[in-house]
Order: structure tokens, then C-alpha cells, then sequence
């Protein structure tokens, strides 16, 4: 049921992002009178699932959903239509426009993806406003896993700046640290303060690692659920059951549980566990994974003081422009990284096994929006970048063609949107490739 839930996330939300997208170029171009022949969600090749005509389009939604596609007459295009070039131009096709209402339609998908962004912000903060945890609420300090240790944090940290800037949201402290390429943390440790240096060699796995920073919580261990290979199940725990120590050791904090399990690896415990208001001892033999495989119990709202700001109609859309502008600056750090050898962060690229997985495995509409406001973000970014078959491509040659007076020839843009072709392919495939790999590694 969590897949589907996941992959109906996913799919309405790409389907919203292309259908957006393409509105934009065909708004533009039905401005400047150009003529499109087909508006497609999902790619057709040979059929498609649903079409229908009205007036000089063709709209349909294709079986291939790796996209979509808005085909203008008189454009080398994903459809490679070789044919129409061939003939004289048509005062209604694309080639026979001036080059800057050309170069309008050309971004006009950016655009309306970057518009759609904004609009989708404002109205979840209109709606929901900004909730977070101000890291100085985070009153017990952290929890930390063997990332973190090798960083030099400690469980029950406290931590003040990163790179002398405090950082309000708990939450943004690790991705703030690998955006900024940040050099030191600043933490409270046994009321005294340590200065700790960030070696440019944790990057790679700050970027794989989703569990680096958490919050130190007071133990409480009541059992909820238990993961696909679970010694505690094969123990006879049982959902319900509340652990109370282990060996006679009580915990005050969560994470002196998990260090215990850690340390117990291939050994077997005695598990204090209630039962109904009754206690009693289990014997509880810990595999290779040092943890008991079950969820537990814990409500971190009722612990930690959370901060909401809520904001009005007229509030909302300025706050919306600067979330929007600051998630493309965010994720164009991110995409800088790609370029950095040391960071590894190719190795991190994911394709629709990835994107669906940041959805919650429960319909949650804050979070769907939120998240397709930021995946508007990406496409836009992605659609801009000077490659050949992307809008970004036919941008570069249209500016090539202002600045120089010289329009490139119909053949040259033919294999430069072969060559663009090949390599959006090449990345699609190594993308769910590491998909795939990560899956069969039951990282996913």
C-alpha cells in the first residue's frame, strides 16, 4: 500500500509539472500564432492511451511517462519530423518567426514551471504556514550515528553556528553544511564549547547518509511495529510490548539504547519487557545489523517546542517569491556538486525510484505541494541548462543567432538534437541504474 501511495504521489505530481511545462510553450506560441499540432502528456511513440482533436491540436496523453511534449510546426524537436523542414516555411511555423518571439516560447516552459513553483509556495504557506524546530529548542542535544562521530559530534551535543551563523531550522544544519561547503561547528559539549573542523572528505557521505543528525529524545520504547527481518519478532515481542531496559541497564536518552544494541552485535540479550501492566525477560540473540528491528513509539511534537509562522493572503505571496528563490538557489549548489570530483555526489543521483521516494507513505497534501513546488524547481532548472533537445539548447542557439545575425542550419540543429538525445538518454539510464543498485542493496 505505501508504494501505491507513493507512486500516486508521484504520478499526479509529474503529471501537473508536464502539463504546466508545456502550457507554457504553447500559451507562447498560440501568442505569436504559430501552429500546434500535438499537446501531449507521457510520450506516444507508435500509440498513445488518449487523444482527441480540437481546432489545429491534437491533445493526448501517451504510455511512455518519461515526460511530455507540445509539437510546434516548423521546429526540429523530439519528433525529429524531417519531412516539414524540407518544405518552404509558413508564416504559421515556428522557423518563420522573428527570433526573439522564438526565443519567449523556447522559455516559456521554464517559466510557467518557475510561476507554478512560487504560486504552490504561497499557498501552502497561506494554508499551513512554516512550521519548524528552532535548533535552540533542541534541549537535549543531538543524536548522532557513526557519520556524525566521525564529524566529531557527540550524542548530547549542543549546536550553536555553523561557520559562525546560527542556523534557525534544525533541520537545514547538514544541507546548509554540504551547500555552503561550510568548515566548522560550533557545539556546546559538557558546558564547554568546542570549535570542530569539517573535512572536505565527509561530504560524500553527508550526501548519502539520511540519518545523520537527530534529536535526543528521552527513552521510551513502546513497540509499534517491527521491520521485514526483525530479531525481536523471532523473540515473541509482540506490537504492544514495552521495552524497559536491557541487562538490567535503564537509559535515560534513546540513543543510549541504540549504542547498546550497536555494541551487543552477534550476542544475546536480556530484553526487561511490560506486556499488559506485566513484566518479564526475554532472551533476544542481535544479528549482524546491531538492532532489534522494530518502530517505535515517539511523539516529538509533545517533547520539543516547535515554531509556526503563519501569514495572511498578502503575506503569503512575497514569502512565496522568496522560498521559491531560495530553493533554486539551494538546488543550484546542489547541482554544482555534480561537478566536484571529491564530493562523489554523482554517485547520489537518482531517478523516479528516488524522486518517489521523498513522498510520504501517507497522503499528506502539505507535504505533496511542497514537494511539487520544489520538483517545479528542478525541472525548470534542468530544462534551462545549454544542452541540445533540452529547452535550454534551442535557448543557446537562438542567442547564438542574435548576437551573430547567422541562424544555424536546419541540419546542424538535427544532430545537435540527436546528440542531446543521447546524452539525456545516457543520464536517465544512469540515474535509475543507481535506482536499482540501491535498491537491490536495500538502501531504498
Amino acid at each position: 500500500m505505501v508504494i501505491l501511495i507513493k507512486a500516486a504521489q508521484l504520478i499526479l505530481s509529474l503529471s501537473i509539472l508536464v502539463i504546466i511545462h508545456e502550457f507554457g510553450h504553447f500559451i507562447f506560441s498560440k501568442a505569436f500564432k504559430c501552429r500546434v499540432e500535438k499537446f501531449y502528456l507521457f510520450f506516444d511513440p507508435w500509440f498513445s492511451l488518449f487523444k482527441f482533436k480540437k481546432g489545429e491540436t491534437e491533445y493526448g496523453v501517451g504510455w511512455l511517462p518519461l515526460g511530455g511534449y507540445v509539437k510546434i510546426s516548423g521546429m526540429i524537436d523530439e519528433s525529429m519530423d524531417k519531412e516539414q523542414m524540407k518544405l518552404p516555411p509558413e508564416p504559421w511555423e515556428f522557423r518563420s518567426k522573428p527570433s526573439w518571439q522564438r526565443l519567449i516560447i523556447m522559455i516559456g516552459g521554464v517559466l510557467f514551471n518557475l510561476i507554478l513553483a512560487i504560486v504552490l509556495y504561497s499557498a501552502v504557506l497561506f494554508t499551513w504556514g512554516d512550521q519548524y524546530l528552532p535548533t535552540k529548542n533542541v534541549k537535549f542535544g543531538i543524536a548522532v550515528n557513526e557519520t556524525g562521530k566521525e564529524m566529531g559530534l557527540r550524542n548530547g551535543d549542543q549546536i550553536i553556528s555553523v561557520d559562525k551563523n546560527e542556523i534557525e531550522d534544525f533541520n537545514k544544519i547538514i544541507p546548509y553544511i554540504v551547500l555552503n561547503g561550510a568548515k566548522t561547528i560550533e557545539v556546546q559539549r559538557n558546558q564547554e564549547t568546542l570549535t570542530l573542523p569539517v573535512n572536505e572528505s565527509i561530504i560524500p557521505k553527508l550526501l548519502k547518509d539520511k540519518y545523520i543528525l537527530g534529536l535526543r529524545v528521552p527513552y521510551a520504547c513502546k513497540i509499534v511495529g517491527f521491520a521485514k527481518d526483525s530479531p525481536a519478532r523471532d523473540a515473541g515481542l509482540q506490537i504492544g510490548d514495552e521495552i524497559v531496559n536491557i541487562n538490567s541497564t535503564n537509559f535515560k536518552f534513546y540513543d543510549q539504547f541504540t549504542d547498546t544494541l550497536a555494541q551487543s552485535k552477534g550476542k544475546t540479550i536480556k530484553l526487561l519487557i511490560k506486556h499488559g501492566g506485566v513484566e518479564k525477560t526475554v532472551p533476544v540473540t542481535i544479528g549482524k545489523s546491531g538492532l532489534l528491528g522494530i518502530q517505535h513509539e515517539q511523539n516529538i511534537a509533545g517533547i520539543f517546542e516547535f515554531k509556526t509562522i503563519t501569514y495572511g493572503f498578502l503575506e503569503s505571496i512575497p514569502a512565496g517569491v522568496i522560498k521559491g528563490y531560495k530553493a533554486v538557489g539551494n538546488y543550484l549548489k546542489q547541482f554544482k556538486l555534480l561537478f566536484a570530483p571529491e564530493t562523489k555526489a554523482y554517485e547520489s543521483l537518482g531517478g523516479f525510484i528516488a524522486i518517489g521516494n521523498i513522498f510520504p507513505s501517507v497522503w499528506d497534501w502539505e507535504s505533496f505541494w511542497n514537494l511539487t513546488a520544489f520538483l517545479s524547481i528542478i525541472l525548470a532548472v534542468m530544462n534551462i541548462l545549454p544542452i541540445p533537445a533540452l529547452d535550454g539548447g534551442h535557448v543557446l542557439f537562438l542567442l547564438f543567432e542574435m548576437i551573430t545575425g547567422r541562424k544555424p542550419s536546419d541540419k546542424f540543429l538535427e544532430y545537435a538534437q540527436i546528440v542531446g538525445m543521447v546524452i539525456l538518454f545516457s543520464l536517465l539510464i544512469y540515474a535509475n541504474g543507481n535506482d536499482f543498485w540501491k535498491w537491490y542493496q536495500g538502501k531504498f
